[in-house]
Parts: structure tokens; C-alpha cells; sequence
């Protein structure tokens, strides 16, 4: 695909999803809803929770899947994908029946993946990146000091050279610190591959998009059609400079000391981005009972009416906040109504309604309404939820636009077509953006939901 940039010369080609300047205009810049960069995995894995419903090649989400008859362990939405496959998956079909009913771990078959492709001159593949520049997996980031000085690491790398041994054992693996090296690029490098909900589906290692630096407050997205990536850009970007385009390696709807902890502990850097420099009071606030303001409860007075900030506030924010940490931890994996309606009513007057905790226990107890089919809970626990991600994510990003096209779903089955059209023309806005109108996303989830909904409100 063409990329819609060209440096200091006059753009001659257009994607229909990003501005297009007036006739003759020169622009070096990268333009809103662009895409910046898009290319196949280096080496790609579908994760094993998923091996039943979704192709082990192309991802696609299929009810009537085909068994590869040799191994009988991943599974394709037809001969062609097997075909394609099979340049990839023949070195590991006899390794998956021999350790057969017991299931590899997802990070060992990436990592055996990565070993078989790199004894096959893999480590000559180039991704270009740009016209003259490109990445090889050597170019890739190992942080080598560190993850040996990382116990949790470590711990995890052992215990995936055991499954290797077992699992690849007719194959020569390459020495420790060889192993060690793949290990952490693999740490460092890997992205999720998501699905068109925004779902974790599988682990990737993209070559040319490694380039790309993280930031708190990006100015582009990855997002994914099957295993390819694209980099859309989520602004205008004056300059095409790769060191001044960021996307975000961590879900941003946290603490700025969540936030940066996370990331050093994953990836090894105190992130300095102008988000985390500037303290955002919101999230951690709890609400003032004078001006309904937020306040930090670490303070002695608000910094809004300045009136002081009393003890019996501090306890009961205390208290709340520890009660909803303990039950949001319990929901990270299965998300309960009746303990998020808990929380929610213990919040009120209490926490600020975009402090971190309440927005997420909000997110909770709309994915438990939309699970139980509960849609009037669900309607009014999305429409709670926007201004909380349009504080921590922004207007324009995909979380964002998936929430309005949910909304719109929803309002659009409890039979309110008029606003249903309103939050599904939002959600166009910033789909189209962040995605792009050739996306599955946008073709085949939104546009058959805003014809819909145009039909009603004519009828």
C-alpha cells in the first residue's frame, strides 16, 4: 500500500480517510487519519485460547474452521490459509503432536517460531520502514543486562528453555546467551495482535514498526487487518521525523505512577513524555463537599475553593479507595454487576468522577451489563463512561470510537434510532480515523449499523 506522505513534495495520491490539502500545496507533514506504515509480522502466533475459533494464519474470526490433519492442534478457514501456512507451521507440526493433548505455551511456540525462521536465513529478512531505511531482528532492542537482572524474567526464560528442549528437541537450539537474546527482543519488540474489538488474539514481532517510540499521549495508533499492522496517525504530524512519532506500548487509562512503573518494569524506561511531567490532579481525586471540585485528598486545603479538606473525608476516601482496589482486582479477568454496582455506590460524593478508579469501575460494570444482555444498565453505564475516556484516551482513538459504536448498538436495539445514529455518526468520525473506511471495522461492523439506523429514523 502507498503511504499518503511524501517529504517537501506535492502530494500526488490520496487515502479517502485522512484531510486532503488544497490543489498544488506542498506538505512535508504526515495528516491526520494517515497511514503511516503498514507491514506483515516478522514472525507471528495465535494464542492458544483462540486456536478453536479463529484461523491460525489469517485470524479470521470462523465458526467452521478446518483441523490441520497432521497435528490436529491449530486449525484454518480453508485450504488456502493452510497452504500459506504451511512454510511456517511444517517445522512445528510434528513437534505439536508429539507433545500432544498437553498445549505449548504461546511464548515458546513464538519462540520456536523465531529459531526455525532464523536458522533459515531469517536474519537476512529486511522491513523497510522508509524508502532507504529498514530494520533486520538483529537491529532489535535485546536489554540483555537487564533481563538477566530481572528475577520474574529469568524465571519465565528458564521455564520456557525447558519447554523448548522437550518440545523442539530434534532440532539444534542455538547456546544460552543466543537463546537469552531472542528472549528479550521478543520481551522488548513483541506487540498484540488485536482483534477489531480491540481483543488481544495473538503476539507478533514487527520489524519496522520496533522504530517507533512510546509515549503516554501518542500522536499515532497501531492497529491490525488479521496479522498486518498499520501506524495511522491519530493527528497531523508536521514533520515526517520518526523520532517525533509515538504510539503508546501501555494502556494509558492510569496514575502517571502506574503508568511509569509499568513501563519500567516491562521495558526498562522511566518514561519522561509531556503527560507524565504535567501532574494530572483527576486521577486520583476525590470530590470536594464544598465546590464538587476535584481535590487531592493529600492536601490540607482544595485548590479550587480552598476551603480546608476535613479528616472524616480522608478516612472515608481511604476506605472506599482500598475497597475498590481489592474488587477490581478480582474482576480483571470476569467483570460482575452487583460488585461494581457496589463499588459505584460507595464512590459517590466520594471519588471524583474521572479518578482512575471510578472510571474503571464504571468500564467493569458496563462489560458485565453488555455480557448479561442487561441493555438499559448498559446504556446508561456507557453514556458514564465517555467522559472518562475522553480524558484519559482522547476523542480521536480507537477505544474511544469503539465505545460511541456500542453505544449506538445498543440504542439502536432498544429501538432509540435518532440517538443511535448520533453516536454511530461519532464513532464514523473516529473510526475512519484511526482505521480507515477499508477496515473490517468500519465496512462490516459500523456502516450496516448506520444504514440501519438511517432506515429507522426515515421510517
Amino acid at each position: 500500500m502507498k503511504i499518503p506522505i511524501l517529504a517537501n513534495k506535492q502530494i500526488s495520491y490520496y487515502d479517502k480517510s485522512m484531510k486532503i490539502p488544497k490543489k498544488n500545496t506542498v506538505y512535508s507533514g504526515v495528516l491526520q487519519g494517515a497511514t503511516i506504515l503498514t507491514t506483515k509480522p516478522f514472525v507471528f502466533v495465535l494464542k492458544s485460547y483462540h486456536r478453536y475459533d479463529h484461523c491460525d494464519h489469517c485470524f479470521k474470526n470462523d465458526e467452521k474452521l478446518l483441523k490441520c490433519a497432521g497435528c490436529h492442534y491449530v486449525y484454518y478457514c480453508n485450504r488456502v490459509c493452510q497452504k500459506d501456512s504451511w512454510s511456517i507451521h511444517k517445522s512445528e507440526c510434528m513437534n505439536l503432536k508429539k507433545i500432544a493433548p498437553r498445549v505449548v505455551p504461546d511464548a515458546a511456540r513464538l519462540m520456536a517460531r523465531l529459531i526455525v525462521k532464523l536458522q533459515k536465513n531469517g536474519e537476512d529478512e529486511r522491513d523497510y520502514y522508509d524508502k532507504y531505511l529498514y530494520r533486520k531482528f538483529k537491529d532489535l532492542m535485546t536489554h540483555y543486562t537487564d533481563i538477566k537482572n530481572d528475577p520474574k524474567r529469568m524465571e519465565h526464560f528458564v521455564s520456557i528453555c525447558q519447554v523448548l528442549q522437550e518440545y523442539m528437541c530434534d532440532t539444534t537450539l542455538p547456546n544460552s546467551a543466543e537463546l537469552l537474546a531472542i528472549f528479550g527482543r521478543i520481551c522488548i519488540n513483541s506487540y498484540n495482535i488485536l482483534d477489531s474489538d480491540m481483543n488481544s488474539i495473538g503476539v507478533g514481532i514487527y520489524l519496522g514498526p520496533s522504530v517507533i517510540d512510546h509515549s503516554c499521549k501518542p500522536n499515532a495508533i497501531a492497529v491490525f487487518d488479521g496479522t498486518t499492522i498499520l501506524i495511522r496517525a491519530l493527528e497531523d504530524i508536521p514533520i515526517l521525523d520518526w523520532s517525533q512519532i509515538h504510539i503508546s506500548y501501555i494502556d494509558v487509562l492510569n496514575t502517571t505512577e502506574t503508568r511509569r512503573a509499568e513501563l519500567q518494569r516491562v521495558y526498562y524506561f522511566l518514561c519522561e513524555c509531556s503527560k507524565c511531567k504535567k501532574h494530572d490532579i483527576f486521577t486520583t481525586a476525590a470530590v470536594c463537599p464544598h465546590c464538587s471540585g476535584p481535590c487531592d485528598i493529600t492536601k490540607e486545603s482544595c485548590s479550587k475553593c480552598t476551603k480546608k479538606i476535613d479528616d472524616h473525608l480522608k478516612e472515608k476516601f481511604k476506605e472506599v479507595t482500598d475497597f475498590t482496589a481489592q474488587y477490581l482486582e478480582t474482576m480483571k479477568s470476569v467483570a460482575y454487576l452487583d460488585i461494581s454496582k457496589k463499588c459505584l455506590k460507595k464512590q459517590i460524593n466520594v471519588l471524583h468522577s474521572l479518578n482512575v478508579q471510578h472510571v474503571r469501575t464504571i468500564e467493569a460494570a458496563f462489560d458485565a451489563a453488555v455480557n448479561l444482555t442487561y441493555w438499559e444498565d448498559a446504556e446508561n453505564f456507557g453514556i458514564d463512561l465517555l467522559p472518562g475516556y475522553i480524558h484519559y484516551y482522547g476523542e480521536i482513538h480507537p477505544l474511544t470510537g469503539l465505545l460511541y459504536l456500542m453505544i449506538g448498538k445498543i440504542k439502536l436495539h432498544l429501538g432509540k434510532s435518532k440517538a443511535a445514529l448520533e453516536m454511530l455518526t461519532k464513532a464514523g468520525k473516529i473510526i475512519n480515523i484511526t482505521h480507515g473506511e477499508k477496515h473490517v471495522l468500519y465496512k462490516e461492523n459500523l456502516r450496516p449499523l448506520i444504514c440501519q439506523a438511517v432506515a429507522e429514523n426515515q421510517h
